[in-house]
């Protein structure tokens, strides 16, 4: 858990009051959480991959390689 201390005007402070009335939320803090989780379905976080390293990701995918069920063994480590 962060702690923060913000400063906010009055129209933010309407709009998370009015946010804890309507979802019967506790404290400002939980009204500020549930606005993250609502952004959050609006907004992609991942971040993109760059086409051109998806290009060489492909090429590495394309290329000789083996499956080791265990590695330790195979290279021996035990």
């Amino acid at each position: 858990m962060v702690k923060a201390i913000v400063d906010i005007d009055k129209e933010a402070n309407k709009i998370l009051n009015h946010l804890k009335v309507e979802y019967n939320l506790k404290t400002k803090s939980e009204a500020i959480n549930f606005m993250a989780e609502e952004f959050r379905k609006f907004v992609r976080t991942e971040p993109e991959v760059r086409p051109e390293y998806m290009e060489k990701l492909k090429k590495i995918m394309k290329g000789k390689h083996r499956v080791v069920k265990d590695f330790a063994k195979e290279f021996g480590l035990k």
